[in-house]
């Protein structure tokens, strides 16, 4: 039975703004809790003391006899250990006129090597993506520090504005295990710089964090064995085809005195491997075609176990510019091997038929008398097919 309210009681009446001022103090102010807070969490690795967060502030308050666990709402940071494995302070020049990129290592600082104590590092570049060894420089290695000083400058020659706009340098410093008899360890951190930053003819210095080694997942083609890493060290994968196979640096002269062409090979840069080591023992044959004759044929010295090859050798083809524009030089790189035949690196045609850089290289230097040209030429994986191309073991073909 519903109470009755007493004779001659009146409701009080309430104003709108008491009404509104009636309980709405809400006491002591709380902090507002995120948006994740009221979904469930699951911490598989929580620490003993960690739960899930108390999110029923009215539930607590009447279950007060079961004690509850805080948790540090803060949010936890990726682990980032840059900071950690110390600087490295360098300076790139791409020398655009020359065709080449200089990279000066100063210095290191706050190196933290896995072991207490003195360490032994070199710095190592390598340019990406290419052949591993072929683009691979280092420093010298300095002793017993954390903070090394190098101040040397690597250089890589054949590096064009194409490369400028494609290709990463890498610099990794890293711990000389011979002086101490160690195992080689992975770099003490590695850094990574776009070279499309860089303004031709014009210093960039650069004091950058030391990051570590990034791994990456191994081709499911690969048939490992139990037990191989799934993972392994970012090397550098294969470039694309055309350009494995190097560069040469060739120069032309027609020279009036003596009435004929002037070929010095100079140079290579970037040879594919094609030994089980890794490296080449590169030399290049010159053929002038068509032409009869040993003096068409001519063949540079061997440098061995490289895929940088320095060769400053200069070679003469008599004949008029006439003569000569109706004709093609074939140069090619190929590896030395002992007793078997050698193996075919790349390839370069010059003639009239050429196109671009080939083409111009060509035409002027018939055009110009006395005028020395020197242009980098990207080398061609597969050797031109020419009937009058001298056959033989010393400049056979590849299959």
């Amino acid at each position: 039975m519903a109470a009755t309210a007493p004779e001659g009681w009146q409701r009080p009446r309430v104003s709108m703004q008491e009404h509104m001022a009636i309980d709405v103090s809400p006491g002591p102010i709380r902090p507002i809790h995120l948006i994740s807070d009221y979904f469930p969490h699951f911490y598989p690795f929580a620490e003993p003391g960690r739960s899930t967060p108390d999110l029923l502030p009215a539930t607590a308050s009447a279950n007060s006899s079961t004690p509850q666990r805080q948790l540090d709402l803060e949010p936890e940071a990726d682990s980032d250990d840059s900071t950690a494995l110390g600087t490295l302070e360098f300076t790139l020049l791409f020398d655009a006129d020359n065709s080449t990129l200089h990279c000066t290592a100063h210095r290191a600082k706050g190196l933290k090597p896995p072991a207490s104590g003195s360490v032994d590092t070199y710095v190592k570049a390598n340019l990406l993506p290419g052949v591993s060894k072929a683009s691979q420089l280092r420093t010298r290695t300095v002793r017993g520090t954390r903070g090394p000083v190098w101040e040397e400058t690597l250089t890589y020659h054949g590096f064009t504005r194409q490369d400028a706009g494609r290709k990463t340098l890498r610099l990794c410093v890293c711990e000389d295990p011979r002086l101490r008899r160690r195992r080689r360890a992975p770099p003490l951190g590695e850094l990574r710089v776009p070279l499309r930053k860089l303004v031709p003819n014009r210093a960039r210095s650069f004091d950058i964090c030391l990051e570590k080694r990034r791994l990456t997942k191994r081709p499911k083609s690969l048939d490992t064995a139990r037990g191989m890493s799934l993972y392994e060290e970012e090397e550098v994968e294969a470039e694309v085809a055309g350009e494995e196979r190097g560069r040469i640096l060739l120069s032309l002269c027609y020279s009036s005195q003596r009435g004929g062409l002037l070929v010095g090979v100079l140079r290579c840069a970037h040879l594919a491997p094609m030994d089980a080591n890794g490296y080449s023992d590169p030399f290049v044959r010159l053929f002038l075609h068509p032409n009869s004759g040993k003096k068409s044929k001519y063949k540079t010295s061997v440098r061995r176990k490289t895929l940088n090859p320095e060769f400053n050798e200069e070679f003469f083809y008599a004949g008029t510019r006439e003569e000569l524009a109706e004709k093609v030089l074939l140069v090619s790189v190929w590896d030395y091997d002992l007793g078997t035949a050698d193996d075919f690196i790349g390839g370069v045609q010059l003639s009239s038929q050429a196109s671009g850089e080939r083409l111009r290289h060509w035409r002027e230097c018939l055009g110009r008398s006395d005028h020395r040209l020197e242009l980098w030429h990207p080398l061609d994986g597969v050797a031109s097919q020419l009937g009058d191309y001298p056959q033989g073991p010393a400049c056979s073909l590849p299959s």
